[in-house]
C-alpha cells in the first residue's frame, strides 16, 4: 500500500478485506464440490452471502476509487479489474456448482428410478403435479367464468341504463301532456264562459 496517497486508505482498508473475503469465498468453493445433499445446499448459500458481501466491496471501492489522485488511479485501476475478474469466474464456478442437480438433491432424485422408494417419491410427485394441474385449470375455469359473469354484469347495467332514460323521457313526456292538458281545460273553460 506504499503506493497509495492518503485519500486512498479508505480503498485500501476495502481492498484488504476483499482480499480476505475472496480466501473465504475460494475454500468455501472448495468445499461445495465435496459434498451432496443438504450440506452442499447449506454451503452454496453460505458462498452465495461471501459473494453478496465481495460485490459490496467492490461497489465500495469502485466509489472510493473516484477520490483517488490520477497519478496513483492507473496503478489501482489494474488491481480493481483483477478483482472484478475474480469475483466475476467465483460466480460462475458457484453458478456451475449450484446447478448440478445430482450433487445438491443426493441420489434421491434420478431420472430413472430403480428402488420402490424412488419409484414411490416419482409417483408422489408425479400425482402432486397432476393435482396442481387440475388445480390450475380449476383456476382458469374459474377466471374464464368471473370475466363472462362481468361481461353479463355490463350488459345488464347498460341495459337499465337504456331503461332509465326511456323512464326518464316518458316522464318528461308526461309532464309535457299534463301541461298540454291543463292548457286545454282551460282553454275548454274559457270558451265555456262566452
Amino acid at each position: 500500500m506504499g503506493d497509495l496517497d492518503i485519500g486512498s486508505e479508505l480503498f485500501g482498508s476495502y481492498e484488504a478485506e476483499l482480499k480476505l473475503v475472496q480466501a473465504d469465498l475460494n475454500q468455501k468453493l472448495d468445499q461445495i464440490s465435496e459434498l451432496s445433499g443438504e450440506p452442499r445446499k447449506s454451503a452454496v448459500r453460505q458462498a452465495e452471502r461471501s459473494l453478496e458481501e465481495a460485490q459490496e466491496l467492490l461497489d465500495q471501492m469502485r466509489i472510493e476509487k473516484q477520490n483517488i489522485s490520477a497519478a496513483t488511479r492507473s496503478k489501482i485501476n489494474q488491481r480493481f479489474r483483477n478483482f472484478e475478474s475474480d469475483i466475476d469466474s467465483s460466480k460462475r464456478k458457484l453458478k456451475d456448482l449450484s446447478s448440478d442437480r445430482k450433487a445438491l438433491f443426493g441420489n434421491r432424485y434420478t431420472d430413472e428410478p430403480t428402488t420402490d422408494d424412488q419409484l414411490e417419491q416419482r409417483q408422489q410427485l408425479l400425482s402432486g403435479t397432476e393435482r396442481l394441474d387440475r388445480s390450475s385449470q380449476r383456476l382458469r375455469d374459474s377466471h374464464r367464468i368471473a370475466l363472462e359473469t362481468e361481461d353479463i354484469g355490463q350488459g345488464t347495467l347498460a341495459d337499465l341504463q337504456r331503461q332509465r332514460e326511456q323512464i326518464v323521457h316518458t316522464r318528461e313526456n308526461i309532464l309535457q301532456s299534463e301541461g298540454y292538458v291543463d292548457r286545454s281545460v282551460k282553454t275548454l273553460r274559457g270558451m265555456a264562459r262566452r
